[in-house]
């Protein structure tokens, strides 16, 4: 994608979204269409389908806030909003598999009440961020680690302003945000005495859009602490502005949980506790960004540093259509999307026998 477009991509994604807002009305009244498919009309059907999964908040209307809830029929849309293709980020972090609260693409198909299609829902920041450890400066009291942070969108250099944050054991380091025309170095200094592994995080936001937020992490090495995998000592499961950290080891401390978005962090307070588990109140902050939480802790030997996003993103679920492009006629529906007011990419593929 020549760099031009990748401006003009993101100089226009709030004006497209305001656009598709005002045609979106109709779009919520096409459900009784939706279930007959005749000739020429499948392509528009499909399309209408992809819409409506987006704009109609389901039933129960509030299914995304309970995990005992799941839907009767089927729509992620924030209830009560104003906006359209505006998202509950309740609802979209139970599409993710790997949350504790997950509802299945079983449940997810039987609550749309349309048999004869399949369907996959991708949601993914607007463009990457890349991370690489470079370089390493040991010293006496304290351990330099410069970082290279890539922005990109399709492999074309994105100009975003950067927030890093660095923890480990009970230690935080924040950068002062800097802008990036697709490439910055960032260093952080971790003192010897801390016990690793550590984690950096990068929240970004596009200068052209400043609704269009991303994000990554990188664990690495601290001392002679390595990292082991997320999840390796905690389940982490986001619902309702609460976090659920369910211990999957033996004699786990947890030192620290924080939040972070790119103007604002927070150390959590645990709000119930025992030997098996923690949940933490989750603030609601004003900016557009995502919320990365991480939890610090020990199993009595080990220290470690575990991560969830909220909204749970990226993240694809539904029909695999790969193992299935032999039998199905696929289209697939790109939307820009609102979730607590950052804007991400959303993918809608919709599919149905070939005739």
């Amino acid at each position: 994608m020549p760099a031009a477009s990748v401006d003009t991509f993101f100089a226009c994604s709030l004006m497209v979204l305001l656009v598709l807002s005002a045609m979106a009305s109709t779009s919520k009244l096409l459900y009784p269409y939706m279930n007959y498919a005749v000739g020429k009309n499948v392509v528009e059907r499909y399309k209408q389908i992809s819409r409506y999964l987006l704009l109609n908040a389901g039933t129960p209307s509030d299914w995304g806030k309970s995990n005992r809830a799941t839907p009767t029929t089927f729509g992620i849309a924030k209830t009560g909003s104003d906006e359209s293709y505006d998202l509950d980020v309740d609802k979209v972090t139970r599409l993710n598999g790997e949350n504790v609260y997950a509802i299945s693409y079983a449940q997810m198909f039987s609550a749309l009440k349309m048999p004869d299609i399949s369907f996959r829902i991708e949601i993914k920041p607007m463009f990457e961020v890349t991370i690489n450890l470079t370089a390493t400066y040991a010293g006496t009291n304290e351990t330099i680690y410069q970082f290279e942070i890539s922005t990109a969108k399709h492999g074309v250099p994105i100009p975003a302003d950067l927030k890093c944050y660095s923890i480990a054991e009970e230690y935080l380091e924040t950068a002062n945000p800097l802008t990036s025309n697709g490439r910055a170095y960032v260093n952080t200094t971790i003192p010897s005495t801390v016990r690793g592994p550590a984690l950096i995080i990068v929240l970004a936001r596009s200068v052209y859009q400043r609704k269009a937020a991303s994000f990554n992490s990188y664990s690495f090495a601290h001392g002679s602490a390595k990292p082991e995998p997320n999840g390796t000592f905690l389940r982490l499961g986001l619902l309702n502005h609460t976090l659920a950290a369910s211990f999957a080891q033996s004699n786990v401390t947890l030192l620290k949980t924080c939040a972070f978005t790119f103007d604002h962090s927070s150390t959590l307070s645990r709000t119930t506790s025992d030997n098996q588990s923690a949940r933490y109140s989750i603030p609601h902050f004003a900016d557009s960004s995502p919320i990365i939480i991480v939890s610090t802790g020990t199993n009595s030997t080990t220290f470690f540093t575990e991560q969830i996003a909220y909204p749970q993103i990226p993240l694809q679920t539904g029909a695999d259509f790969a193992t299935l492009k032999t039998h199905a006629k696929v289209s697939a529906y790109t939307y820009f999307v609102t979730i607590d007011s950052a804007i991400y990419e959303c993918i809608v593929w919709i599919g149905g026998l070939k005739d």
